[in-house]
């Protein structure tokens, strides 16, 4: 049969390791062998690799197994005969403490992905997710560096696109510095858009002529989260869209004017304008266009959500989109590059950096990332008006009490308090840590009168010592 199978022993210090380490996403436990063995290897293949232990319960106990060499060679003709391409897994027995522990090791497969009984799965940290068949599909293209775009569209022909679009775009290009003078045929042929004859589904989506349910974005202006003040719906080609959603999303939000005293004043709008555009591009050019949701943009007085079909992937999750932790995967490969080529994305894997630098940059609350259902929202929140209200309040009222304070004072002075006094309670005011020495220098008499001065202050109900001599401050009291 060609199995081979490695005897050897394994020192206390390495599974006593493994066992800290417990079930991650290269390491699983099993009491024995079954078929849930197989889904663990078919998993670890579709995903990075990694080793299933026999004999170690799922509390990490070693509790090892008493099969020999002929019941192992027959479990690697089970996993052999029910995994699809055939998986043969690397096995070793070895002991540890008199036991014996069977271990399966696999290494990524390079053709995914790889199915058990006809059901696809993926490592995800300590546990098996069943792949959807999207989640096939786009397994599939990635082992063969492609995508779903770059594929040929049966559905549609070369009339139905554009090509006055496609010299469009390629003036565009050309004013971006390249020279194309190729006709628009040609460098759809040159570009991979267009393959013996036929269309790709990048080609379509970008220049066609009708408009089409494929690429339809719902956009609402929301009063309420149930009252609609405004409703767009496009369907056109999808460089098309880009300008016609960002228009549509800059008339629903606001913008004030700045009054620079110069010829023109500057307006400054609710949300960074590049964010904006940075999402809807993101939005438009990583959209999931074999599913049947649409996309939908819902602009409130203080947010808006954007809904684009198609899911992150698993590995990502929100801190990496915010921390820039993360390796970008282009759903639409040929799509992303021909708006690279246009001008449109500036870097592949950036988008997202950019838009959170954007809100940080304007003191906005960040952006939030997340899946849900079948896509990928993202929301973008206003300045919060009423906090900065209060804090604008708190700062007006912090100034009307010193103001307060120093008329008290003049009065004061006036009535019961020396000048030197006054001088000392001003002086804490502006510093309540202020020594007694910096007292002395600023107001002009020695330490002694100003200790004696300050116990006067304190007589009277001015003023107040808060905590120890070292680390305390001094506190004004406003008399009633």
């Amino acid at each position: 049969m060609g199995i081979k199978i490695k005897i050897g022993r394994l020192k206390s210090g390495s599974i006593n390791n493994i066992l800290i380490e417990g079930e991650n996403e290269s390491t699983e436990f099993k009491t024995t062998f079954n078929a849930e063995t197989i889904e663990t290897l078919v998993a670890f293949a579709n995903s990075k690799g990694g080793n299933v232990y026999i004999g170690i319960s799922d509390v990490c106990s070693v509790i090892g197994v008493s099969s020999g060499k002929e019941t192992v060679a027959q479990w690697i003709n089970e996993i052999k005969t029910k995994t699809s391409p055939i998986l043969i897994p690397d096995v070793e027995i070895v002991e540890y403490n008199n036991k014996n522990i069977i271990v399966f090791s696999i290494q990524e497969y390079p053709v995914k992905p790889v199915s058990f009984r006809g059901k696809y799965y993926k490592r995800i940290k300590n546990a098996n997710h069943l792949l959807t068949t999207a989640e096939v599909v786009n397994m599939h293209l990635q082992t063969f560096n492609t995508s779903w775009d770059y594929h040929i569209d049966h559905e549609h022909i070369i009339d139905d696109i554009s090509l006055e679009k496609v010299q469009n775009a390629i003036e565009i290009i050309n004013q971006r510095g390249q020279l194309i003078t190729d006709d628009p045929l040609t460098f759809l042929l040159k570009t991979d858009l267009i393959r013996n004859e036929k269309l790709t589904h990048a080609a379509y989506l970008l220049f066609k002529k009708e408009d089409s349910v494929l690429t339809t974005i719902e956009l609402g202006r929301f009063q309420t989260n149930i009252v609609i003040k405004d409703t767009f719906r496009t369907k056109a080609d999808i460089l098309t869209q880009i300008n016609e959603v960002f228009d549509f999303v800059k008339k629903h939000i606001n913008k004030e004017i700045i009054i620079t005293g110069e010829a023109r004043n500057t307006f400054k709008w609710q949300y960074p304008l590049e964010a904006i555009r940075e999402i809807i591009m993101n939005m438009i050019v990583h959209r999931d266009y074999r599913s049947a949701s649409d996309s939908i943009i819902k602009i409130f007085d203080n947010k808006i959500e954007f809904y684009n079909p198609g899911r992150l992937p698993d590995n990502i999750t929100e801190e990496d989109l915010l921390n820039n932790n993360y390796k970008s995967t282009p759903r639409n490969k040929l799509l992303a590059d021909f708006c690279k080529n246009l001008g449109l994305i500036e870097k592949y894997g950036s988008g997202i950096a950019r838009i959170v630098n954007y809100f940080i940059s304007e003191n906005l609350p960040l952006p939030r990332f997340q899946n849900i259902s079948d896509g990928f929202l993202v929301t973008i929140l206003a300045k919060d008006l009423e906090k900065d209200l209060e804090k604008d309040l708190e700062k007006d009222l912090e100034k009307d009490l010193e103001k307060d304070l120093e008329k008290d004072l003049e009065k004061d002075l006036e009535k019961d308090l020396s000048l030197n006094q006054y001088k000392i309670l001003k002086e804490i005011k502006n510093d309540k840590h202020i020594t007694q020495l910096k007292l002395s220098e600023i107001v002009g008499i020695s330490t002694k009168n100003i200790r004696n001065n300050i116990q006067i202050l304190k007589n009277k109900g001015y003023l107040q010592r808060v905590g120890a001599d070292k680390g305390g401050y001094w506190n004004i009291i406003k008399k009633q």
